[in-house]
């Protein structure tokens, strides 16, 4: 019995020695060590979404994941064809990460140094002048010195026969052929146009008017209302951007128009149209909210050519 005992103690005293002892740590460290470069998770929501979208202050912008060259042309307010021009993409829908965009024309003074390159091959061409040569002198006597006598006085001294001039023919005038009845002017198209007539926009929103084009350097109107206020599209076109990547927009919809045309709705509480959607005027395409701003609104906008418009000039009277 007493050999049983004996042996159940140290068995037990065994068990005790073979386990790992637990993990110690000093108060306000976390247990797990964290590998540099790898999210273990518990970093907040806003270290790991991507940097929205700001105009650039050197004129060059790095593509980061999820942008779109409508959202970087947006941002910088100029014309997404011309960007895509200017750094030769063979779309506007292909653009890659990582790649560097210039903002701005390329630099010309390559084209104007061709230009005197070719202007100079010009000069080069053509046939040397030669100087006019000097009028020759006349070293002969242009008289001729006949000896006194009455007959060559008499040829000297007279007087050449003054000619009549020949009347001019009359000629009867033709008469004055009739004056063409002018044409009248072409009627112009009756089909509307997004050229800035009133008849071509719609109001984006129903609320009240709180903020205008140009106060504070605003490029848009603000329009308040009540949170979920239906936001349709003024005119039909498509979808170019629907996403929450420009800083100060909150979740914003770009849509491109005939005539180079982009209406921006932004600050909405949700987006019901997605990239690539074709919109017709009047269809219902967010719903009005705050993200990034200050109250619920509409922030409204419209550009041509990346060139902000006065949005009061294209829509009709407010309803």
């Amino acid at each position: 019995m007493k050999n049983a005992l004996i042996f159940l103690l140290v068995t037990g005293l065994t068990g005790c020695v073979s386990q790992s002892p637990a993990p110690v740590t000093e108060r306000g460290q976390s247990s797990s060590k964290r590998v540099p470069g790898v999210s273990t998770g518990t970093e907040p929501a806003a270290a790991r979404a991507p940097q929205p979208i700001v105009a650039s202050d050197n004129g060059l912008h790095i593509v980061q994941k999820g942008e779109t060259l409508y959202g970087i042309a947006f941002a910088n307010s100029v014309d997404f064809q011309d960007l895509a021009a200017w750094n030769n993409l063979e779309s506007v829908d292909v653009i890659r990460v990582g790649q560097v965009l210039r903002l701005t024309p390329p630099d010309s003074a390559a084209a104007a140094s061709k230009g005197v390159e070719i202007q100079a091959l010009k000069t080069e061409a053509l046939p040397e002048a030669k100087p006019l040569q000097d009028k020759p002198l006349l070293r002969e006597p242009q008289a001729v010195l006949l000896p006194y006598s009455e007959a060559n006085w008499a040829q000297a001294s007279a007087v050449p026969p003054i000619r009549t001039p020949t009347p001019p023919a009359i000629v009867q005038a033709s008469p004055v052929p009739p004056l063409s009845t002018p044409v009248a002017p072409a009627a112009e198209s009756s089909t509307p146009s997004l050229s800035g007539t009133t008849e071509s926009w719609l109001w984006p929103a129903k609320g009240e008017i709180k903020g205008r084009f140009g106060e504070g350097g605003g490029k848009g109107i603000d329009i308040a209302g009540e949170r979920n206020t239906p936001v349709i599209a003024a005119a039909p076109g498509r979808v170019v951007y629907s996403g929450a990547g420009l800083r100060g927009y909150g979740r914003l919809v770009i849509i491109k128009h005939p005539g180079e045309f982009l209406s921006a709705y932004a600050h909405n509480q949700d987006m019901l149209v997605k990239e690539g959607d074709t919109v017709s005027a009047g269809q219902k395409i967010a719903l009005m909210g705050d993200s990034d701003a200050d109250r619920v609104k509409l922030h409204f906008e419209i550009r041509q050519y990346g060139r902000p418009l006065d949005p009061l000039k294209y829509l009709p009277t407010p309803p």
